[in-house]
């Protein structure tokens, strides 16, 4: 279903399951709007309308026959303090398919609409209780897939991309302040700051604005998560040491050389991150045409990963050539539980031993990819990071802007058109978090959501 929101309107009742689908201890049926209050008094037994604001109450669920459903809990939160703004009732329920869905469905006869994905958190950011960049943080600390994804989430939804932002609009209104007075009282002599003043705050400011922006390479893996391939020659343990990292048989192990024709993929968490583990192919001189095809796959999954792990067997030494990139490698020697010679030098930095058979030196590799990935050293859990490609290209835009008034200054430019493109800056920080947004990248902000939310 594609979510519109121009179909909004103010205090208009929706009712939705907030609760995934399946058998479960309890399911949540939200009802939110004007009406929301009168639509669960017809379906509970006690006198909704009548219950103070933040109350939880015991009661039987009934259909508008006057059946019953089943027995719960109905949860009282009036307006404004509510997620929504508005008057809202969650009907708790015996978890369950058919229960949950008889439960909605009497409320959608009492008269509530079904919502549309994100609705719920729609009306909260129209109803002024979340702005933009808390309302999109929503639905990423619903999706993380990783410890350090959540926690870039959580940081958005807590207001600190919120307060930064607001903290650039405000340095730059003060500037455009004084560009107008120039404009307006250019006889009176006004000087509430020099050019030289104005150029130095407007440098900071765009220093600190280009610092935010880069962090979305980093952000943006957290979100999307990393891809790590496992590539070598056939029979050196690269399927056993995808299934001891995911701790799961998912690839076929035998002593047969070419077992793995295609390439396999598994997700993973590695040291508080997502990552797409990726088994392929052994890289074999070969006539046999699906082996071909395999190792040609192999190959260009090495080649489009976020980070390579190339394995060598220490007990048969292969070589191979396949020209990996040194900083996104880490060489690993498996199978050193058995018998073996010394070891001779590999040409990448990043070498770890490993037996994927008995499982030793995992964590020691788990370290070592978090190291590659991190060159530069970990975002930290306070750090305010960008992690949508709107707000990327938002603020991008921006900083083009203040580039320009920034030369502008240097080069006696009127004015006026200076405060033009301070304008356009301010009006793209605006739509990270809600001003100036335009109707259809709400619709798509929005439609991401799952329906409940």
């Amino acid at each position: 279903m594609e979510f519109n929101h121009r179909s909004y309107e103010k205090g208009q009742t929706i009712a939705a399951v907030a609760t995934p689908p399946g058998e479960g201890g309890i399911a949540v049926v939200r009802i939110a709007g004007a009406g929301a209050l009168e639509v669960a008094d017809q379906i509970f037994s006690g006198p909704i309308q009548s219950y103070a604001s933040h109350t939880v109450h015991f009661g039987k669920i009934i259909d508008m026959e006057g059946n019953v459903i089943d027995e719960g809990l109905a949860v009282v939160m009036k307006n404004p303090r509510s997620y929504t703004g508005e008057d809202t009732v969650e009907i708790h329920c015996h978890g369950g398919v058919i229960i949950t869905r008889k439960v909605l469905d009497a409320a959608l006869k009492a008269g509530a609409r079904a919502a549309l994905p994100g609705e719920f958190t729609f009306k909260a950011f129209q109803n002024g209780k979340i702005d933009l960049t808390k309302a999109e943080a929503v639905q990423q600390v619903i999706a993380s897939k990783s410890e350090m994804a959540w926690q870039a989430a959580e940081n958005h939804l807590e207001g600190k991309l919120h307060k930064k932002i607001s903290a650039f609009q405000k340095g730059l209104t003060e500037i455009a302040a004084i560009l107008e007075a120039w404009v307006d009282f250019p006889e009176e002599g006004l000087e509430f700051a020099t050019k030289e003043e104005l150029l130095k705050d407007l440098l900071d400011l765009q220093t600190k604005m280009s610092v935010l922006h880069r962090t979305f390479y980093d952000g943006s893996a957290l979100k999307t998560g990393f891809s790590l391939c496992l590539i070598g020659a056939p029979n050196v343990g690269k399927s056993s040491l995808m299934n001891a990292l995911t701790g799961k048989e998912r690839a076929i192990v035998t002593h047969i050389p070419g077992t793995t024709r295609d390439v396999l993929e598994e997700e993973v968490q590695i040291a508080g991150l997502n990552f797409r583990l990726i088994d392929t192919a052994g890289i074999r001189e070969t006539d046999e045409i699906v082996e071909k095809e395999g190792i040609r796959r192999s190959e260009k999954a090495a080649k489009e990963a976020d980070l390579v792990l190339v394995v060598y067997d220490v007990t048969h030494p292969m070589h191979v050539n396949l020209n990996l990139p040194e900083k996104k490698t880490i060489a690993i020697w498996n199978k050193v539980d058995l018998d073996h010679e010394e070891k001779e030098q590999l040409p990448y930095p990043h070498t770890v031993e490993v037996s994927a058979k008995e499982g030793s030196g995992l964590e020691k590799l788990k370290e070592e990819i978090h190291k590659v990935i991190w060159e530069e050293g970990p975002p930290s859990k306070e750090e305010v990071i960008l992690t949508s490609e709107r707000h990327h290209q938002a603020l991008g835009n921006a900083i083009n802007a203040l580039k320009t008034v920034s030369e502008g200054l240097q080069t006696d430019l009127s004015p006026e058109f200076l405060v033009s493109d301070l304008r356009l800056a301010l009006k793209e920080l605006g739509t990270i978090i809600g001003m100036n947004i335009t109707e259809e990248v709400l619709s798509a902000i929005f439609s991401k959501f799952c329906v409940g939310k």
